[in-house]
């Protein structure tokens, strides 16, 4: 017969079994295409990190692709796997088929794009004018506005348009992103959106530097390594009706990918994931 200690310790087993099935059920994997790279998941509203959910993942797993303005068909994803050096605490998902333009993969039912982006002029005197105002709140007096892309898109499915505004500028005729910062050099990406009636506008990620990285610094060989921050996507990631703003940003020999959550009052970083020396 069974002692009540080993009753215990099989009804908890099964507990945890029954738990960890439900929540594999209920996973909901992220991937950059490009990269490879996961994410982490999303699962009954919260946000998992890659090392938790690559536990949960099997050897096959079907994933939704998306690019930025549509739906690109389906790819199967293998077990995550370490990226390697130099980024080996990353993990990575080999896709198949790998979709030329797309941009995000998510293992989900629902439609991730319920809403399209509209791609439009980026010399909209508006939203120039609008990027010089906010430059100048970060203390670079005359800056030289250069938006790379904007975007119209209905985040919260309120029937309001939101515009995003990638804009990007340390005076490279490459557009490369330099190891050290010059004088009234940016990247930033702003969300102008309609708060109780009025137009306003809101930082979700960016870097300003009204002076240049200092010549005794640049002398001992040190520098500030700065960031090239675009939108790449715009996505439905937890299925709940309101799209995160997905952000890839550069440096001189690396990058990262994040997902954040826009609210009116303020910008929240989810998930991230990264790779450089």
């Amino acid at each position: 017969m069974k002692t009540t200690v080993e009753r215990i310790l099989v009804v908890v087993t099964a507990v945890l079994i029954c738990a960890g099935g439900s929540l594999a059920a209920n996973l909901h994997p992220i991937v950059d295409v490009e990269s490879g790279f996961l994410f982490g998941a999303i699962s009954d509203g919260k946000w998992i990190k890659a090392d938790e959910t690559a536990k949960l993942i099997g050897d096959e797993t079907t994933y939704r692709v998306y690019g930025l303005t549509q739906a690109l068909g389906e790819a199967k994803g293998d077990k995550p796997k370490s990226e390697g050096e130099p980024c080996e605490e990353t993990l990575a998902v080999s896709l198949s088929p790998k979709t030329e333009k797309g941009v995000i993969a998510i293992a989900a039912s629902w439609n991730a794009l319920p809403r399209k982006p509209q791609v439009t002029d980026p010399t909209q005197k508006t939203y120039v004018d609008a990027a010089r105002e906010f430059l100048r709140t970060k203390e670079i007096d005359q800056p030289k506005v250069k938006i790379d892309n904007i975007l119209r898109v209905d985040l919260d499915g309120d029937g309001e348009e939101e515009v995003l505004i990638s804009a990007t500028n340390y005076f490279r005729k490459d557009e490369s992103v330099p190891m050290r910062s010059p004088a009234a050099s940016y990247s930033m990406v702003l969300l102008r959106r309609v708060v109780a009636g009025k137009v306003e506008t809101q930082l979700i990620v960016g870097e300003f530097y009204p002076k240049a990285y200092p010549k005794a610094k640049q002398e001992e060989g040190s520098f500030d390594a700065p960031n090239a921050y675009k939108v790449i996507a715009t996505l439905d990631l937890d299925g709940d009706g309101k799209m995160e703003v997905v952000i890839h940003s550069d440096y001189y020999e690396g990058g990262e990918t994040t997902i954040y959550r826009c609210d009116p009052k303020k910008a929240e970083a989810l998930l991230s994931v990264a790779c450089g020396a």
